[in-house]
């Protein structure tokens, strides 16, 4: 687990790293705060270091790199140093925080250097900024634990513990509280980041939200446009919209201080094509009826795991504020609503079910501390912790319930002997609420309409399974989305994809047949603005990968 540093957490020093050329300057902190001494540089791992095979792929082992060496970053100077030394020698550069990405953003073959941030852990108040400045290493639980514990805030971020901040904010974060509090992003304040001039000068800007801010640019960029892409971020700062006063507290967002939680699990031996689609079609009517902004039930957030038959079950995770007015009758009648008209029966979620633990005392709604329940759902994944897990992963916001046809084709690739893989589901997540408060512009995370999020993944343990694990995700992708060409294409039922989840299968025609631009489908109206601020920006394109935003 990350490590946190106490002293800065209990201090809130406010100036930026020491030594880093700031081209927007933080105000000075406060004369009785020491300046903390400069980290040393971090290590340079080449080939024959015991730790280059490890560092050299990510979470999905379909990926591995074969760099010139890794580079370790502890600073925002040191980050300059390594940028710096990799445009001198000319080499390509990729950028790792969690090393959580699905596809070959980082650990990519063509990449001469990795930029790797995990030693980057700091989390600590500004209070030059009235924000929580968090460096990218962090990971996701290390994060809520140190901003709740400190301060009682958090940000409505993902479930999976061990995610890095830096990727995870860069492409717009979103998890189980977003229906009552937006994406990560909507409570991004600022950005700081290591930059590469036409002429190849290095330097540090820092970015704000601010309307009069001349970055302001770079910080919306941050708002969605994917991670390694405008530049390498070494910190960002968090405020809410509304925050008001001095105080650390009242900054940011404050979670539930209980939630109720349940796990429950519908066997596949109860289920026929009928039962399975009045099942999944309440899901969607659900969440059309319950995602307006300032809706009760955005207390409300789902994790539903619609496994392959061979895994025996569908898994769904459920967790409310218990706060919210009517939190007990308001989950009861969530439940109730999934299973009207099916006749089916819930059991205990017994097994591990994709990133969900099994979770057998939840049967019956439990109230819980809200830490308790992130931590329970986060730190027992088992996608996250097998050490050689390959996967292929694929993604679509809906804006409309599902079909008649959605549910068909669901349902004969889930059931299919072809391919019976007990890792392998559609994950159906809740979305809209105060996600949709927010004007599609403001953000760079463009999508703002929808009411769930499908994630269509499998999982393998070696490369002998990769191209039955690939067959069976892109079959059922483009089967789902066939009325618009394999591809999710932004409209009244879709609304895209999403950035966090890459999949360079949309920019190959073969597999996009929708004539629709990949960058539309991840970043529809928002692109050309991307495009823009890539080329003031990055515009020699020293930041990119397969799926970066390239210049104007």
């Amino acid at each position: 687990m990350s490590t946190i540093d106490r002293r800065r957490l209990l201090t809130g020093a406010g100036a930026a790293a020491a030594g880093a050329a700031l081209t927007a300057a933080a105000p000075a902190a406060p004369a009785s705060a020491a300046a903390p001494a400069p980290r040393p540089a971090g290590d340079t791992i080449r080939p024959g270091d015991p730790r280059y095979e490890m560092l050299t792929t990510g979470n999905n082992k379909r990926f591995v790199a074969a760099p010139d060496y890794v580079r370790m970053i502890r600073s925002t100077e040191d980050a300059e140093q390594a940028v710096r030394e990799a445009v001198r020698s000319g080499r390509r550069v990729s950028v790792r925080s969690g090393g959580h990405t699905f596809a070959d953003l980082v650990c990519n073959p063509d990449v001469d250097v990795i930029l790797d941030l995990s030693e980057m852990t700091e989390v600590r108040y500004d209070a030059s900024r009235r924000a929580f400045a968090v460096q990218p290493g962090v990971r996701l639980l290390t994060l809520y634990e140190a901003l709740y514990k400190g301060w009682g805030v958090t940000i409505p971020g993902g479930m999976c513990y061990s995610v890095g901040a830096g990727g995870h904010v860069a492409g717009g974060g979103y998890g189980l509280l977003s229906r009552a509090h937006g994406l990560v992003v909507d409570h991004l304040y600022a950005v700081e980041a290591v930059v590469v001039d036409r002429d190849r000068t290095v330097r540090t800007v820092v970015a704000t939200r601010e309307p009069d801010d001349p970055h302001r640019d770079l910080w919306w960029a941050h708002t969605g446009g994917g991670g390694g892409t405008f530049g390498l971020v070494t910190r960002y700062w968090f405020r809410s919209p509304d925050a008001t006063g001095d105080a650390p507290s009242r900054q940011l967002m404050r979670p539930p201080s209980t939630v109720l939680v349940s796990a429950l699990s519908f066997p596949w031996q109860d289920l026929d094509e009928r039962r399975f689609s009045r099942l999944l079609k309440n899901f969607g009517a659900w969440h059309e009826q319950h995602s307006a902004p300032d809706a009760p039930e955005t207390a409300i957030g789902t994790v539903f795991n619609v496994c392959h038959r061979a895994h025996g079950t569908l898994d769904l995770f459920v967790q409310a504020d218990a706060e919210a007015p009517g939190a007990d009758r308001m989950l009861d009648d969530y439940l109730a609503a999934l299973t009207a008209g099916t006749g089916l029966r819930t059991t205990a979620m017994t097994r591990a079910s994709g990133d969900l633990p099994a979770m057998p005392q939840l049967a019956a709604p439990r109230r819980m501390p809200w830490l308790d329940a992130t931590r329970l759902v986060g730190t027992s994944n088992p996608t996250i912790t097998h050490p050689a897990l390959r996967g292929a992963h694929k993604s679509a916001y809906m804006r409309r319930n599902f079909t008649d046809r959605h549910t068909a084709v669901l349902y004969r690739h889930l059931t299919s002997e072809e391919y019976a893989n007990p890792d392998t589901m559609v994950v159906l997540f809740s979305f809209g609420g105060r996600v949709n408060a927010v004007r599609p512009e403001d953000t760079a995370a463009s999508q703002r309409a929808s009411v769930f999020k499908m994630l269509f993944q499998t999982f393998w343990p070696d490369p002998s399974g990769d191209a039955a694990g690939l067959g069976w995700a892109r079959a059922v992708y483009e089967d789902f989305l066939a009325d618009t060409h394999g591809v999710p294409v932004p409209g009244e039922q879709y609304e895209g994809c999403y950035i966090n989840y890459p999949d360079t299968d949309l920019k190959d025609p073969a597999r996009n047949r929708s004539g629709v631009p990949w960058q539309t489908l991840y970043y529809q109206g928002n692109h050309d603005r991307l495009r823009r601020i890539k080329r003031e920006w990055d515009p020699t394109g020293f930041f990119r990968h397969s799926l970066s935003v390239d210049p104007a």
